[in-house]
């Protein structure tokens, strides 16, 4: 049973706070993204609305991750700060109950508070997932991008290679990223083939991984974009080279769909003052 615990605290007297780490799992179909808006459905809301129907004193949720409506997350790392003393399995159990179908809360841990989740965070992986079909399948219409023309696979694995390692991914981001530092380090860029994937597996979905400390806005999407362009003989091979020495976006391709990308994993080195998670 949660108890609050008195004892004074900035912003809420006589209250102290305990920081609490979770673990979002949502399919992003019929959400505007992850940040809250004026207007429209995100999943920072729904989640926010949750925390707030157990604990209505909580304060704000902050995620790592600032994924693109229609984005889907297996991982999404997010933190807050509670007033009551709840044990990791009751923030998972409750706030669950207060959340839609297509978003829920897969883990927790306890934190020491006033922390944001990104001091957690070392690297992210993407996956980005290509139907190769001919024919629209409904059942991966919310969750691959279907590429029915022929591709050259080989030339994804040779021209995302070029990618790995630490560059200047200005090209590789949309106009709408106003951030002037956009150095950003890449420890994987791989494509995984139907054929190396396991015997239960869809045989006509490839997964294209990208894994690097940080990404600029839309850096995944047009990097698969430019991969499949080159694949597809739209593009010529060296067409990532060219554009991170120039920095220039029209040099790339087109920018993937958003329902094809998942937030796939999120590695964390925690503290030895957070607690187990549960479940674990």
């Amino acid at each position: 049973m949660s108890r609050p615990v008195s004892s004074p605290r900035k912003g809420t007297p006589g209250v102290r706070p305990f920081g609490v780490l979770v673990q979002i799992a949502y399919q992003g179909t019929h959400f505007r993204g992850w940040a809250s808006q004026r207007e429209g459905r995100t999943v920072q809301s729904e989640v926010a609305a949750a925390i707030h129907a157990v604990d209505p004193r909580a304060g704000a949720l902050r995620g790592t991750s600032r994924t693109d409506a229609g984005v889907h997350a297996e991982c999404q790392i997010a933190t807050f700060d509670a007033t009551l003393d709840i044990p990791p399995r009751g923030w998972v159990l409750a706030m669950n109950q207060h959340l839609p179908d297509d978003v829920c809360v897969r883990r927790a841990w306890r934190t020491p508070p006033d922390v944001h989740p990104s001091a957690f965070v070392r690297r992210k992986r993407y996956a980005y997932r290509v139907l190769l079909d001919r024919v629209r399948d409904p059942l991966w219409r919310d969750r691959a991008w279907r590429v029915g023309w022929p591709l050259d696979l080989a030339k994804v694995e040779r021209e995302g290679a070029r990618l790995v390692g630490t560059h200047d991914f200005a090209a590789f981001r949309s106009s709408h990223d106003a951030r002037t530092n956009t150095v950003r380090t890449l420890t994987r860029v791989e494509l995984l083939r139907p054929t190396d994937r396991a015997p239960f597996e869809d045989p006509r979905v490839a997964r294209i991984l990208v894994e690097g400390n940080a990404f600029l806005y839309n850096m995944v999407r047009i990097t698969v974009g430019t991969l499949l362009d080159v694949a597809r003989g739209k593009l010529e091979e060296g067409t990532v080279e060219k554009a991170l020495a120039s920095g220039d976006r029209k040099q790339l391709g087109t920018t993937a769909p958003a329902h094809g990308l998942t937030l796939e994993h999120v590695l964390l080195e925690l503290p030895p003052e957070v607690s187990e998670p549960w479940p674990r």
